[in-house]
C-alpha cells in the first residue's frame, strides 16, 4: 500500500482534475490521488492498497526481438546488443492486496503505454503486499527468456505494507538512482513537495531492467511514458553488451 508513495502513489482515484491543481500539492502516493500518481489501490483510507489480491498472472504469448532474440523460449540474456533493442518483452506486475485481474487500472495503463511504443507485454501478474512473495516473483520473471523488462506498480510508499522496494533492491546488480530522481522531479512539477514521499526506484537484474513505480494511474502513466519506454531499450542493450 503506498499511501504516501510520493503522492504518485496508490489510490489514483481522484482523477485528472488534480493535475490541474498544481497548488493542491497532493502526494504522488501509491494510494492516493487518483491522478496524483497515487497507487491505484484506493481503499477509501487513502492508503496504497496496491496489492491486487492474490498472485495471479497471465502470459501474453511469445514474441521476437527486433534484434533477433526469440522471446518464447528464448532469447539469451547474454547476447551482444550493438544497438538499442527494437522489440522488448515486458512483464507488468501489480503489487496490491486489493486489485484483481479484472480491476487493475494501473497495470492496464502500463500495458497500454508499452504496446503503444511497439513493445510487447508478455505477462501480467497481481501480487499481494508480501515481501517474500514479491521478491520470489521478481526473481522468476527476471530469469525468463522472454522478459527483458519488468515494470511494477504499487508498494513504493511509506506505509508498513509498502514492500516492493525492499523486495527489488537486493536483487539489483546495478541500481539506477537516476530513475527515481527523475521521477520525483517530474512528480514535483505536478504535485509539489508531496513527491518526496515516493520511493520509486529501478535497477538491472542480470540484464533485465526492473522499474518500480507507485500505484496510481497518474504516476504510472507519467513514469512509463516519460522515462521507462524512452530508455528501457538503451539500458537493456548496455547491460547485455559483451565486454
Amino acid at each position: 500500500m503506498e499511501t504516501g508513495d510520493e503522492s504518485h502513489g496508490d489510490g489514483g482515484a481522484q482523477g485528472q482534475n488534480e493535475r490541474q491543481r498544481p497548488d493542491d500539492e497532493r502526494g504522488h502516493d501509491d494510494h492516493r490521488h487518483g491522478e496524483d500518481h497515487g497507487d491505484s489501490r484506493d481503499q477509501g483510507d487513502g492508503r496504497d492498497h496496491d496489492s491486487h489480491g492474490g498472485d495471479s498472472g497471465h502470459d501474453h504469448g511469445d514474441h521476437r526481438h527486433g534484434d533477433g532474440h526469440a522471446h518464447a523460449g528464448g532469447h539469451d540474456h547474454g547476447h551482444t546488443h550493438a544497438a538499442d533493442v527494437d522489440l522488448l518483452g515486458v512483464a507488468v506486475v501489480t503489487v496490491s492486496s486489493t486489485r484483481t485481474a479484472d480491476d487493475d487500472p494501473s497495470g492496464d495503463v502500463i500495458a497500454e503505454v508499452v504496446e503503444a511504443a511497439d513493445h510487447e507485454v508478455v505477462t501480467r501478474e497481481i501480487l499481494r503486499d508480501d515481501l517474500d512473495g514479491v521478491q520470489t516473483s521478481l526473481l522468476r520473471l527476471t530469469g525468463r527468456d522472454d522478459v527483458d523488462v519488468v515494470v511494477t506498480t504499487g508498494g513504493t510508499g511509506v506505509t508498513p505494507d509498502d514492500v516492493t522496494v525492499e523486495a527489488a533492491r537486493p536483487l539489483f546488480d546495478r541500481e539506477l538512482p537516476g530513475f527515481g530522481e527523475l521521477f520525483r522531479i517530474l512528480s514535483y512539477e505536478e504535485i509539489g513537495t508531496r513527491a518526496m514521499a515516493s520511493r520509486a526506484t529501478a535497477g538491472m537484474v542480470e540484464g533485465v531492467a526492473v522499474f518500480c513505480l507507485p500505484g496510481s494511474e497518474a504516476a504510472v502513466r507519467l513514469g512509463t511514458e516519460e522515462l521507462v519506454v524512452k530508455e528501457m531499450g538503451h539500458l537493456v542493450s548496455l547491460a547485455r553488451r559483451d565486454d
